[in-house]
């Protein structure tokens, strides 16, 4: 499948954005979330993956450069070693575990953060046919300043019913 995804839509949840008990608990966190629209043939997971990795959305560094066309990064990783087998495949349980906890780590999320992080992140996940997690990626794969994020995790969901592909980066730094 040559690229035929297209960009639908876009979010961000900016932790810094609500009011935490302690001020310092947002801890510089936020998720982006990129909507793509899939073909409506397409039914190879792997083929779903290398076309969301040759996407242009895909080149962006979650630094502040934002989506860089001839970009060479990906978060904290070199793109070129970014495969569709280094993805693996999660359960609802395991994803939302590792966000909810990633979301909590300093103190339990207020409540209209909760509300956000639910009708963008978690109802997605749940509506999902399958969940990837970006892993399987070592030191070598870190680029030369990709430790700014001091947690990146990275999920990408499919929607077949929805006609859509999600890549969901939550991360801080």
């Amino acid at each position: 499948m040559d690229n035929q995804l297209t960009h639908e839509a876009s979010a961000f949840i900016n932790f810094r954005n609500y009011k935490f008990q302690d001020l310092r608990s947002h801890g510089y966190r936020w998720v982006d979330i990129k909507h793509l629209r899939i073909p409506a043939e397409s039914d190879d997971a792997q083929e779903l993956l290398a076309a969301l990795i040759g996407h242009e959305q895909f080149r962006d560094d979650y630094a502040g450069g934002g989506v860089l066309l001839e970009g060479s990064r990906h978060g904290p990783y070199w793109l070129s070693l970014i495969t569709p087998d280094v993805y693996e495949t999660v359960s609802r349980e395991k994803s939302t575990h590792i966000l909810w906890g990633w979301a909590n780590k300093f103190e339990d999320v207020p409540a209209r953060l909760e509300a956000d992080l639910q009708q963008e992140v978690f109802d997605r996940l749940a509506a999902a046919e399958r969940i990837y997690y970006l892993s399987g990626l070592g030191d070598e794969a870190i680029h030369d300043w990709g430790r700014v994020h001091e947690d990146f995790h990275e999920f990408v969901l499919i929607d077949r019913s929805a006609g859509r592909i999600t890549l969901l980066v939550a991360a801080d730094d």
